[in-house]
């Protein structure tokens, strides 16, 4: 059986993309890609100020507190933060814990720093003070506080 000629030159007929023309256009999208990331790096560096002061004003206070309910106090500036996750030395018998799953972070990498009792916090001696050193740990301006 003999195949017609038209029959072949339809498979003869070049399909798909050659090599170079697909590397020139993933170069394409690389390029955009670098520059819309570039772009919103610039819109996303404010969320990590909000992220950080939404985790000092709110997100510790139901574990803080629940600690508070269980040991009479919040935990020492000594113990730190630390007390939510292990109990404390000496203090294991009324804890119930852990009251939360790890140590956070702020968003730059760095631990988030805690006093009590507070010195800055309105509620005084009664309250806490829970803060990020920023963006620049070396700039007090930068700090972002539950005050």
């Amino acid at each position: 059986m003999q195949m017609s000629p038209s029959r072949n030159s339809r498979f003869s007929s070049r399909k798909g993309f050659t090599l170079l023309e697909m590397l020139i256009v993933f170069g394409l999208i690389a390029l955009i890609g670098s520059l819309a990331i570039g772009a919103l790096s610039g819109i996303f560096g404010g969320s990590q100020e909000a992220a950080a002061r939404q985790f000092v004003t709110s997100s510790l206070n139901a574990p803080l507190e629940q600690f508070r309910i269980h040991m009479g106090d919040y935990p020492s500036t000594e113990e730190g933060i630390e007390a939510l996750l292990r109990a404390p030395s000496g203090r294991e018998g009324r804890w119930r814990g852990p009251y939360i799953r790890e140590i956070p972070l702020d968003p730059w990498g760095r631990p988030y720093q805690y006093r009590f009792p507070g010195t800055r916090n309105p509620l005084g001696a009664r309250g806490f003070d829970l803060w990020s050193k920023g963006p620049n740990p070396n700039d007090e301006s930068g700090i972002i506080g539950n005050w």
